[in-house]
């Protein structure tokens, strides 16, 4: 009998593109995975993807080259286009535990001779001073309500509190911010993610792209290089930009900014009856109408039976997915950032901006800094404003984090678990609990059955650290 054998195709030993190769080929080799690495070499494997990816279209061949990509000094406007590549993992800079020095900030390349580079250089420079000044005041409040412990150093002490004041100081960090991130992709995911960037309005995110690409190709130069601009997307932005302003004016927030659109009122029986169907030997059919012969109480018990046992870091089975709710959200940019990065959902956010108001963190009028907070935020406002006049898109390098922003989201009950359960939690920032807590409150209203389930913290909420302007 053949033994069983489990090994790592070490990356130190073989390129990307070999392995990429190596796995590809077994479907029609006898050798084994290592035998057909070590008869493989840059050249041939080079033209391996030539014919068959390239040629013949055999994208998946490139999902086995996987690269680790270290971006530094770019700004978070233009990560935010990159982390918008679902199948792909990523580490950024934060800005909960970190300071920001007074000049990391981008100054696009379109702005070069522009008449408003000054102004908009100036206002970013007021709202990284103002930033700065407001460390100082909410510290204090802090450091009275979370003393020093018996034998606590300064530094100690500080990295134990800090995020509770750069919580609320950060919604001063413009989208200029500089931002590093370390990303790790297959081939297949990182040539659409080079596309897109390609194709996009704002010079910096085509210039990143650009050298993304060029990093790529030292590991994998077979299967990016023909990752080119998508003229569809061009056109697709322009035409409905247009459409867009023709067909309806902008409207303010209104409610509490988490509205419900739609959802499948059916949802809790069909993922109970895909449930019995999973471990069972019966139609779809035949599952679902023995759950809709059950009453409330004997669903209930079945509901008990699926998701009553979950454990803290316990995940629910995919039968969640059986479902779907779609919310018009509006969230300030610096939720929107933890939002975001809940990438298996759909998505869609509009573009950034100073229109829809801003939300002021309750520290920051506790340390008597409201009036410089406000002046920060009117300034950067009307900024924005005569940059938007001549491009929106370069104007929104100029927005706050506490600025509004409004996002579509469609996504399923097993990823509401994952969503509300990780971002109402004690330690995650005040605005996404917010959001967290309110789609929860929905969610609970039309499937109460199987929400109930999830883990909430007791105690603090978002309310006491955060005044809206909705």
């Amino acid at each position: 009998m053949t033994k069983e054998k489990i090994y790592l195709l070490s990356p130190k030993k073989h390129s990307p593109e070999v392995i990429a190769v190596t796995f590809a080929k077994t479907s029609r080799s006898p050798l084994s995975f290592q035998e057909i690495a070590d008869e493989l070499s840059d050249e041939s494997s080079a033209e391996f993807h030539e014919k068959w990816v390239v040629g013949y279209g055999h994208a998946s061949v490139a999902e086995h080259a996987v690269l680790h990509i270290a971006i530094e000094n770019v700004s978070r406007l233009a990560i935010e286009r990159l982390q918008s590549n679902r199948l792909a993992s990523y580490t950024e800079k934060s800005t909960r535990y970190q300071k920001w020095d007074l000049n990391a900030f981008v100054t696009p390349p379109e702005l070069d001779g522009h008449p408003l580079k000054s102004e908009y250089k100036n206002t970013i420079k007021l709202l990284f001073k103002t930033y700065a000044d407001s460390l100082a005041p909410t510290r204090a409040i802090i450091q009275k309500k979370f003393p020093r412990k018996e034998g606590e150093a300064d530094e100690a002490w500080d990295r134990r509190i800090r995020a509770r004041y750069v919580d609320a100081c950060r919604f001063l960090l413009p989208a200029a911010s500089h931002a590093n991130v370390g990303m790790t992709a297959n081939a297949r995911v990182l040539e659409s993610a080079i596309r897109k960037m390609l194709s996009h309005p704002l010079a910096e995110v085509r210039q990143i792209g650009e050298k993304i690409k060029a990093a790529a190709q030292s590991e994998v130069p077979t299967l990016v290089k023909y990752a080119e601009s998508v003229p569809y997307l061009h056109e697709v932005e322009k035409e409905f930009t247009s459409l867009a302003k023709k067909c309806c004016a902008p409207t303010a927030p209104s409610g509490n900014g988490v509205k419900m659109l739609d959802h499948d009122p059916l949802a809790e029986n069909k993922i109970l009856a895909a449930t019995l169907y999973r471990f069972g030997e019966m139609s779809f059919s035949q599952a679902l109408q023995y759950i809709e012969s059950l009453n409330v109480e004997e669903r209930a018990e079945i509901a008990e039976k699926l998701l009553g046992k979950l454990g803290k870091f316990d995940i629910p089975l995919r039968e969640l997915e059986y479902s779907y709710y779609t919310f018009d959200l509006v969230m300030d940019q610096g939720a929107y950032y933890e939002f975001k990065r809940h990438r298996l959902m759909t998505q869609t956010p509009q573009n950034l901006s100073t229109n829809l108001g801003y939300a002021t963190p309750t520290l920051i009028k506790e340390a008597e800094f409201e009036t410089g907070y406000t002046e920060a935020m009117e300034a950067a406002t009307e900024t924005y404003q005569k940059l938007a006049a001549f491009d929106p898109h370069l104007a929104a390098y100029l927005v706050p984090n506490g600025f509004n922003r409004r996002v579509l989201a469609t996504f399923n009950l097993r990823q509401a678990y994952h969503l509300c359960q990780l971002r109402a939690a004690k330690n995650a920032h005040f605005s996404i609990r917010r959001i967290a807590r309110k789609i929860y409150t929905e969610l609970e209203g039309v499937h109460p059955l199987l929400t109930k389930y999830m883990r909430f913290p007791e105690g603090e909420t978002w309310q006491e650290h955060l005044n809206l302007s909705l």
